[in-house]
Formats: structure tokens, C-alpha cells, sequence
């Protein structure tokens, strides 16, 4: 296996032209164990730790730009306000090691429908800035999974940073677990409320090839928001519509069978966080009016 080195942008994505087949490292919270486990077995290793620039965020345009190599830690520490829908996800990510190894760039890179931080950055209308040496591009995360474990990333790019809206409203992330720490979601929900567009964004991890959103709750939220002119009022919100959004949200699962759970067990636990997401950030709503 060869080991290849970069110390910067430039150097980066000249390895990663020469060798499409080197496979980026960063936090290797998951690479890692695919080569302890001989999993994987990749010709070679680009470390990337070497890119400062990969380590830094900003705020820009109204948009925080968080570097590809950017821990989970950092993320819930220093931009936890800017981005809560995100900063929630992380706090759930792993322990606190690999909180301070894992990165937004791995999570996005490996592209699982189980990470974490996606659903929260599709709600958030989040871009991925992706380069090589032919030039950049900017990917909305909606267009950037094809499949369980894929991208759309030619062999090579490498991802630069992860562009995020700064929150316009309540953001909530959910996930269930074969145990309360520490475990890949058997599935996960997030959602974003839009007071300033009047509209809502939920997404569905891990029951699915990909992160899945949710249209038709969407729909279905955004009309009776407006028909019961709720987004004025801030009025409490009626059950039966929050356990319907639930059920709506939860017919757009598409889950499998596995050893985490079954995918009938998958559908009712996807449509009870995004009816309890919906509870918890419609109540934050309401108490930002007092």
C-alpha cells in the first residue's frame, strides 16, 4: 500500500490526480476499521492531514463554510448556534473520540444513509464544494448521494468544504438506536422549519438507499401551517396534525430488513421522531415569540 502525503489544496488534488485510485484519510473513524477488519484493502492512502485549510470554517454570505476536515466537536462547540440542526446530529455521533477525530467531509465522502450529519444539512439546504485539478463545483447535498455508499464524486475529487445556510428557525435532529450511545442508527429523522419562506424540510436517515426526503409531509405541513395561519398566531399545534405529518413522513421510507431492525419497525419509528421533531421544534417557535 502506498502512503501519500498533502500540504495543501493544490498538492492534494495533484496526488489525487495521480493516483484517482488513493483513498482520502482524515479522521478515519470509519476508514479505519474497513482496514482493521480487511474490509478494504486500497492500493493507497492520501492523508489529508496535513491541509490546514481543511481544518478552518467561516461565516460567509449567511452561510457557514466548514472545512472538510472539520471534527464533529468543533462543529457542536463553536458553531452549535449557526447550525443547531447540525451541531444535534453531531452530539449524537459515536463517543467523544470519535467526535474529535470523525469529520463532515468523512461523513459526507462515505456517503453511508446512516451518517449522521446528512440528513440535518439536506434540511438545511447545505452545498458541498468539490474540486480536482480540471477545476471546482458546488453540489446541493439533495444531488450528491446516488446510492448506499455513493456520490456523485468523479475518482478525482476530494471534497474542500460543506457550505450551510446559518438556521432561519428551529432546526431538530432524531435518531433511534439498539442502545442509547454510541450505534449506528437503525433510523434517523431531521427537520428545519423556514418561518421566513413559510415552509418546513424534514429528511430521513437510515432507512433507505440514501437520505430520503419527505414531499409530501412537507406539503401537508406547509398547508395547514398556512390554512390555520399558524405561523402568525404561533398558536399551539393540534396533535392529529402532528401524528398525520408523522405518517406521512414515515410513507417515505424505503427500509430493509437487517440485523439493526426490521423495515416495518424501520417505517414506525421514522414517522415517531418526525412527529416528535415536529413537536419540539414548533414549541421552540412558539417560545422565540415570547
Amino acid at each position: 500500500m502506498d502512503f501519500l502525503y498533502a500540504r495543501s489544496w493544490d498538492e492534494a488534488l495533484a496526488a489525487k490526480a495521480e493516483r484517482p485510485d488513493a483513498v482520502p484519510i482524515s479522521g478515519g473513524t470509519d476508514l479505519m476499521v474497513d482496514l482493521n477488519f480487511d474490509r478494504r484493502r486500497p492500493d493507497a492512502l492520501l492523508d489529508l492531514n496535513g491541509v490546514e485549510e481543511f481544518t478552518r470554517w467561516e461565516r460567509v454570505n449567511g452561510h457557514v463554510r466548514i472545512g472538510a476536515a472539520v471534527p464533529f466537536t468543533r462543529i457542536i462547540n463553536e458553531i452549535g448556534s449557526l447550525v443547531p440542526g447540525l451541531a444535534i446530529a453531531s452530539r449524537t455521533v459515536g463517543s467523544p473520540q470519535i467526535r474529535n477525530r470523525g469529520t463532515l467531509g468523512g461523513n459526507l465522502a462515505t456517503a453511508s444513509p446512516a451518517g449522521d450529519a446528512l440528513p440535518p444539512l439536506m434540511v438545511a439546504d447545505a452545498t458541498v464544494e468539490v474540486g480536482s485539478v480540471r477545476g471546482e463545483r458546488t453540489v446541493p447535498v439533495r444531488e450528491f448521494f446516488t446510492g448506499p455508499k455513493r456520490s456523485v464524486l468523479e475518482p478525482d475529487e476530494l471534497i474542500r468544504a460543506v457550505l450551510v445556510p446559518v438556521a432561519d428557525g428551529p432546526q431538530q435532529f432524531a435518531k433511534v438506536g439498539t442502545r442509547n450511545a454510541m450505534v449506528i442508527s437503525v433510523c434517523s429523522f431531521a427537520l428545519a422549519l423556514h418561518p421566513a419562506r413559510r415552509t418546513v424540510a424534514g429528511c430521513i436517515g437510515s432507512a433507505g438507499p440514501t437520505v430520503l426526503p419527505t414531499p409530501d409531509a412537507e406539503q401537508y405541513l406547509e398547508a395547514e401551517l398556512a390554512d390555520r395561519r399558524l405561523w402568525d398566531s404561533r398558536a399551539e399545534l393540534d396533535e392529529a396534525v402532528a401524528t398525520r405529518f408523522g405518517e406521512l413522513a414515515g410513507a417515505h421510507a424505503r427500509p430493509i430488513d437487517d440485523v439493526r431492525g426490521t423495515a416495518d419497525y424501520r417505517r414506525h419509528a421514522v414517522a415517531v421522531l418526525a412527529r416528535r421533531t415536529l413537536q419540539w421544534t414548533w414549541t421552540e417557535y412558539r417560545r422565540a415569540q415570547r
